[in-house]
């Protein structure tokens, strides 16, 4: 007799949501976490409010889920954000719905999630033990038989569920403990890379920090390939930084520049700013032209004020040649064309990103190719799950990688109770 039927390894979302799915499947569970607090993941994610899930039609949630988003599709026939919603729900948490479809806890705090999960997995009788470190995962003659531990115990089971996480927040436990495991039941692990995470540049404008702290709202951020075409556009905001670029649009375009830098072999990345993407550039040089003539006696910073933050806009006169001073009667067209080609294309190198412990995502992992889509369950060793985002699956912020791995954690925990 096995000592539990299904041992959960790593106590963050997945962890969590697998070990409730077990023990509601009526499995005796015990859910190890090297860590002193289960939940800690959680308790920062969303700045500390808690994203749980994102409410938006299951294809746009997959478009949202660049890291082989479709390999979800079965999983989210068996249980989607829907049913995440309804689940914390029945726990107690009343969600509501913010931009984007982002669904938080009416309360604000994620605390209120964590402690909703901690208190329906002792309902169900589900085992913890927190500062336990896994050295392995035991596996004899194509099963699972259960997990040594650091201090060399050996605790037995029918079933294993791998729920540690990637590489990136490694303060809250996820320091890629995982891949051995699975490469030893015989898993390919695909590349690691840091994804939604700040870019940085050796331009000199970040190097004199000329824009550093400087926020720009509603832009369009393009990442361009070797030929100037561009591979992705997101409009949303972003922030300058003393190391480079960082915010909502620089995390989602960050895991094209490392895809780019890659693919082909390139040493810098061009990417380009639209600060002002509802607008015609041949229209707005027109307008603009227009206003010049007709303000002929204000100075250029005058005239073109409120159209970007001030700093923004002294550094594009600036850029184009331009003396913000200068009275609108002496501007040439030339200079107003130019002037318009940036605040439409501001075109600037990337050299890289944050290490990928600075990240919020992990991209990489356990190859989706060799788990089963409906379970969760290892093509490569019976008895073995994998749930979150120790899996080559990665999303962008926003309520995805958690649905991710609310929905492959719940998967792998049903399933491993039926092994």
């Amino acid at each position: 007799m096995s000592a539990y039927d299904v041992i959960v390894i790593g106590g963050g979302p997945s962890g969590l949501m697998a070990s409730i799915a077990a023990g509601e499947n009526g499995s005796k569970v015990l859910l190890v976490d090297k860590g002193t607090k289960l939940g800690r993941k959680l308790a920062i994610s969303g700045g500390g409010r808690c994203n749980v899930t994102n409410r938006l039609p299951i294809d746009e949630i997959i478009k949202h889920i660049p890291g082989n988003g479709r390999f979800l599709y079965s999983a989210f026939s068996e249980f989607n954000n829907e049913d995440i919603i309804s689940f914390f729900e029945k726990l107690g948490i009343h969600l509501k719905e913010e931009d984007h479809g982002r669904m938080f806890p009416v309360s604000n705090r994620a605390l209120d999630v964590v402690e909703a999960l901690l208190n329906r997995m002792k309902e169900l009788g589900v085992e913890t033990r927190t500062n336990t470190a896994v050295e392995e995962v035991i596996y004899e003659d194509g099963e699972t038989k259960g997990i040594r531990l650091m201090d060399g115990e050996v605790i037995d089971a029918k079933a294993v569920v791998i729920a540690v996480g990637g590489k990136s927040v490694p303060h809250t436990g996820s320091t890629g403990d995982g891949y051995p495991w699975a490469r030893k039941a015989g898993h390919t692990i695909t590349d690691l890379f840091p994804t939604e995470v700040p870019l940085t540049s050796e331009e000199p404008f970040i190097k004199q920090k000329a824009l550093q702290g400087l926020s720009l709202r509603d832009i369009e951020l393009s990442v361009l390939n070797p030929k100037g075409k561009k591979l992705i556009t997101h409009k949303m905001d972003m922030i300058f930084t003393h190391l480079g670029i960082s915010g909502p649009a620089v995390l989602r375009c960050s895991q094209y520049v490392v895809k780019a830098m890659k693919k082909w072999k390139l040493t810098h990345v061009t990417m380009v700013i639209d600060s002002m993407p509802d607008t015609n550039e041949e229209q707005l040089f027109q307008s603009l032209y227009k206003q010049v003539k007709e303000e002929g006696k204000k100075a250029a910073k005058n005239i073109f004020k409120g159209l970007v933050p001030e700093r923004y806009l002294l550094f594009l006169l600036d850029k184009s040649g331009m003396d913000p001073d200068e009275k609108g009667d002496h501007l040439s067209s030339e200079k107003v064309r130019h002037f318009v080609k940036l605040l439409k294309q501001f075109t600037f190198t990337v050299n890289g990103t944050l290490s990928i412990d600075k990240a919020f995502v992990t991209g990489g992992g356990v190859s989706v190719k060799e788990i089963e889509p409906k379970t969760m369950a290892s093509k490569k060793m019976h008895g073995l799950f994998f749930c979150g985002e120790v899996l080559d699956i990665h999303g962008y912020t926003g309520g995805y990688n958690i649905t991710s791995a609310l929905v492959t954690g719940r998967l792998a925990g049903y399933n491993a109770a039926r092994v």
